[in-house]
């Protein structure tokens, strides 16, 4: 079984891909890289969760799309 995500977490990664939808995508180093750079967020696990979450939706979207 899979790890289950915060609440919070989620929000603040849907907030993001909202707010900057063309700097996102599947990439997770990209997006660890955006997310420091867009959010004030000082925790390295914190900004990593942000980013896995970001990364996974982005992989999600592109395969509804395909």
């Amino acid at each position: 079984m899979g790890r289950i995500k915060q609440n919070f977490l989620k929000r603040i990664a849907e907030g993001l891909v909202d707010e900057y939808p063309d700097e996102f995508n599947i990439e997770f180093d990209n997006n660890k890289v955006k997310v420091q750079e867009y959010s004030d967020i000082q925790s390295k696990s914190m900004r990593n969760k942000i980013a896995g979450q970001i990364s996974r939706s982005m992989r999600q979207k592109e395969t509804k799309v395909l």
